[in-house]
């Protein structure tokens, strides 16, 4: 790993214009990391314990808030840190390591939501072959396919960015290490970095969404079909846990990509603000959205609730 030879740490300072909002975020961000933490670990726990939730659907939902935990662990104890202890300084290969996990893990999350609008269109619109189709080695041989997929094709962008030379200050304006906001600080050309992790990054999110809305487009069109009383509500009911996270996936990273983009009409700060949240509101989210609307999950939290 390229480094300069003046230095062996970058120095991450959040909100360079607004570093007194330190002090109001870290109540808010404690709490939703807290709330995230003990609502996926709860879903785990459930899913692992209660026998009727050993199926498909619910292992691919244990692999999604696998996903949740970890990039949330990746990403806010260091937020929470600079905060609460002003400890700016991260190491070399702990920032690559976190960039890595970064781009690899939500891709991966992309690519689960992906193969569970895959599972909820085999279920409604090919229910007779469901059990055939989506079983348990399904689950497995979906699961290598997504880390594989995507920690191979992310991969080459921490490594890129690790053989660049950081010649110019060390001083990363993000809370977190980026691509971007680390690259930014090399003396050399990254303009090869920057069109690997866009071109990569928009093929691997835009091809899931595709296949995700054609899933939703011939699960539509068949619930439409549906002319049993009480058959559209249910159909329905199955999809809309999942379609809620997706859209929630959806805008928030529209809204962080369109924000980055207005880079030079808003405040810098605000995009900052908006990556962290990103790596936190939906860990926290989904696992309270599937619990709610899930009857299932919800019987088995309670279960698991009267066992302490």
């Amino acid at each position: 790993m390229a480094s300069p030879s003046n230095y062996s740490e970058f120095l991450l300072i959040c909100f360079p214009n607004y570093q007194n909002w330190q002090h109001w975020l870290s109540l808010p961000l404690s709490l939703l990391f807290l709330l995230a933490m003990g609502a996926n670990a709860t879903l785990l726990i459930t899913i692992r314990l209660e026998v009727s939730l050993h199926k498909p659907m619910y292992y691919l939902l244990s692999l999604l808030s696998l996903l949740d935990v970890v990039l949330c662990l990746t990403v806010i104890p260091k937020v929470l840190n600079i905060f609460w202890f002003d400890n700016k300084s991260i190491s070399f290969s702990a920032c690559f390591l976190q960039m890595f996990i970064m781009n690899s893990f939500l891709t991966m999350e992309s690519c689960t939501f992906m193969v569970m609008a895959y599972d909820r269109y085999v279920a409604i619109c090919h229910p007779l072959w469901y059990p055939s189709i989506i079983t348990d080695q399904f689950v497995a041989r979906a699961a290598i396919f997504v880390v594989a997929r995507n920690g191979l094709l992310t991969m080459p962008i921490p490594i890129l960015s690790s053989r660049l030379r950081y010649c110019a200050r060390n001083i990363i304006k993000n809370c977190i290490c980026t691509n971007l906001s680390v690259s930014k600080l090399s003396c050399d050309d990254i303009t090869f970095n920057q069109l690997y992790q866009f071109v990569t990054g928009w093929t691997l999110l835009g091809s899931d969404l595709i296949l995700i809305v054609l899933s939703y487009s011939f699960i539509l069109k068949a619930v439409l079909r549906i002319k049993a009383e009480g058959a559209v509500a249910k159909a329905m009911s199955t999809c809309g846990s999942h379609f809620i996270l997706i859209l929630f996936f959806s805008t928030v990273l529209l809204v962080l990509v369109i924000t980055n983009l207005a880079r030079k009409r808003i405040p810098p700060d605000v995009p900052i603000l908006l990556n962290i949240l990103h790596h936190l509101i939906p860990p926290a989210l989904n696992p309270i959205v599937y619990g709610v609307r899930t009857k299932e999950i919800k019987q088995g939290v309670q279960k698991l609730l009267r066992r302490l």
